[in-house]
């Protein structure tokens, strides 16, 4: 028979903060009452496997969801939600500790994982992201007893691809074992300094700014308010894009772990799900918001507490400029006031505009001035405004990018892939792909696809594997077999994707791969 795990549940139980009017459920008690039959405590108090193991508030309801699937647990949705907050908040990871793997947590699509070693690379992520190991602390014994608890929900592990060419078991119930112990081990000092730190209140207004690929960079204000429960609030967006459309939106957020800031809400028609990380000293907010259900669509966001008395920037707007030119530069922030300070051969024209959280300056650039990043300052408050005079080259981002069939009357909605274009500069020596080369940014352009290959050309891939729709946004075809193909096959496809920019007088084009496959049925919070 098989079971489908409840990844459902998922947001009722990480991102919801609690049902108004029912009573508080004791994730401590749920604990005791519906895991120690099983995890029967020692003398010590510690309950086996579940004491020996920290992890996200995402692995922890993975956890759970594993515990109902493989084991028949009866537990409600407030339950759930309950024994995730108690068991992230007091066998979490520390801030440090999941600093390499945010990508997971926030899922961004198309990101490439970058496991610390060949090894590891094929004995734990040939089949889920090494982001799922790295969030996770276990000691060598724990890991060993993972390896034995893969065995045997997942026997083929031993003969499939990285496995049966090598002793999958004994490999991995030492050397790979004693290297994630070593790695990643349950006791570490940064994770004690953390469990003491005194608890953060994320309330007041903050100043935020990002990028949603495909619409645009965008600033604006979060206003964060405390709500009734421990540890949750109700906050609200407004957010302007550099083209002037504006957006508001409400949601609610429950912080774990002290850091670990988790959202529902809407913002514009959208209903979104968040995934921030508080900084240590409660003023910095960074991470990622998606649409709910299609999580491949959303945007970075990264933002600054308003404290009285002091000032910051957090988006200069465009961020970077062509020499010779005359430009109206926005600047975000809070406590902006003075007369700005200016990269060499940048000048300001007439008086700035706008007030404390806003201002905007026309600058007159020097045709002489040099290319790169310099420093822009307003009284304490510091940016960098970018400077070049031509973009060397075209980059597409993801250089290589999956995209999913899909809909067509089937349950799995199509999956799209959001491609941007990135303008670089070669930097002092010219050349590309060394040190001194920079990242300008994202830039507007025009996309089309192509067969990539002679088999795809073969196939006439780029016939039927989607078109592109808006902005760089790939859409695939509609799923199941497709008459008009080949062996009647669906709609899959290997492409290559080109980005054509123009950049006054001259034309620019970058190119990536893009293979559009089959629905992916299993999509677990850490993938």
């Amino acid at each position: 028979m098989k079971h489908r795990i409840p990844w459902s549940a998922l947001s009722a139980a990480v991102l919801l903060t609690g049902v108004a009017g029912a009573a508080p459920v004791d994730g401590r008690q749920v604990l005791t009452s519906t895991c120690a039959a099983c995890h029967t405590p020692g003398a010590d108090g510690k309950q086996p496997r579940i004491s020996d193991i920290r992890k996200t508030p995402e692995g922890w309801d993975m956890t759970i969801a594993r515990m109902q699937v493989w084991h028949g647990v009866q537990i409600s949705a407030e339950e759930r939600r309950a024994l995730v907050k108690y068991l992230a908040d007091t066998q979490g990871l520390a801030p440090s500790e999941t600093a390499a793997f945010r990508q997971g947590l926030e899922r961004r699509p198309n990101v490439a994982d970058h496991p610390p070693n060949d090894n590891l690379a094929q004995m734990c992520a040939r089949c889920h992201s090494f982001a799922r190991v790295g969030l996770q602390r276990r000691d060598e014994g724990e890991w060993r007893k993972l390896v034995n608890t893969h065995l045997g929900q997942f026997p083929s592990i031993e003969y499939s691809l990285y496995g049966r060419d090598r002793d999958w078991f004994r490999i991995a119930s030492t050397e790979t074992a004693a290297e994630l112990g070593k790695l990643f081990p349950l006791q570490t000092e940064a994770w004690t300094t953390w469990h003491a730190h005194a608890p953060i209140d994320p309330s007041g207004r903050w100043r935020i700014a990002g990028e949603r690929p495909g619409s645009g960079r965008y600033s604006g204000v979060l206003t964060v308010q405390k709500a009734a429960a421990p540890d949750t609030y109700a906050a609200r967006y407004e957010i302007e894009y550099a083209d002037g459309r504006t957006l508001t939106g409400e949601s609610q957020a429950l912080v774990y772990t002290g850091y670990e800031w988790r959202e529902q809400g809407r913002l514009g028609d959208d209903a979104i799900r968040s995934v921030y990380a508080l900084s240590e000293d409660g003023n910095g907010l960074s991470g990622r918001w998606f649409v709910k259900d299609a999580d491949e669509r959303g945007g970075e966001l990264h933002g600054t507490r308003i404290v009285d008395g002091r000032a910051g920037i957090v988006a200069v707007e465009p961020p970077f400029v062509r020499a010779g030119d005359t430009v109206e530069v926005t600047v975000a922030g809070f406590g902006l006031a003075g007369t700005p300070t200016l990269p060499a051969g940048v000048q300001l024209v007439g008086a700035a505009a706008g007030g404390p959280e806003r201002l905007t300056l026309k600058l007159k650039v020097d045709a002489g001035a040099a290319d790169g990043w310099h420093p822009l300052k307003l009284g304490a408050a510091e940016a960098r405004l970018g400077v070049y005079h031509k973009i060397d080259r075209v980059q597409v981002e993801p250089a290589y990018a999956v995209a999913r069939v899909g809909g067509d009357g089937g349950p799995m909605p199509v999956v799209p892939a959001q491609f941007q274009a990135i303008a670089w500069l070669d930097g002092a020596d010219g050349k590309p792909g060394t040190d001194d080369d920079v990242r300008l940014g994202s830039v507007p352009a025009s996309w089309r696809h192509e067969n990539h290959g002679e088999a795809a050309k073969d196939m006439q891939d780029a016939q039927f594997a989607g078109r592109f729709a808006e902005a760089g946004l790939f859409q695939p075809g509609p799923a199941g077999l497709n008459p008009q193909r080949r062996f009647h096959t669906n709609n899959t496809g290997d492409l290559t994707v080109t980005a054509t920019v123009q950049d006054g007088a001259q034309t620019l084009e970058g190119q990536a791969q893009l293979m559009v496959t089959v629905q992916r049925w299993n999509n677990p919070p850490i993938k």
